[in-house]
């Protein structure tokens, strides 16, 4: 659901997937994902184990450092791959690119 999600904005922002700056990182960020997956099950585990509360919370808070981690590599790769080129490009794609950054930053704090 999430990747037809990220799909269907992509076709919105006119963008291909070979453009995306992460692609070079993908494995890095592929590996993340997959510990954070790993964590997610955990914390499912520990609750069928009705494990001790402040333990399950501790772990929460690991998952949530993970997804903040991944989240900011995100911003980083799309403000130095996809704004500056957008930026090069200059109009209203760099303006485009600028409101989307602001907008995603915004998320990312209130979250």
């Amino acid at each position: 659901m999430i990747e037809e999600h990220d799909s269907q904005l992509s076709h919105q922002h006119g963008e291909s997937h070979a453009g995306h700056g992460y692609l070079g990182n993908k494995d890095e960020y592929q590996r993340r994902l997959k510990r954070i997956e790993g964590q997610a099950r955990g914390l499912q585990r520990m609750v069928d184990e009705e494990k001790y509360c402040i333990d399950i919370l501790t772990q929460v808070s690991a998952m949530t450092k993970a997804l903040e981690a991944f989240a900011l590599a995100m911003l980083d790769e799309h403000l130095s791959h996809c704004v500056v080129r957008a930026a090069q490009a200059g109009g209203e794609e760099a303006e485009s690119k600028i409101r989307e950054a602001s907008a995603a930053i915004a998320r990312l704090v209130r979250s």
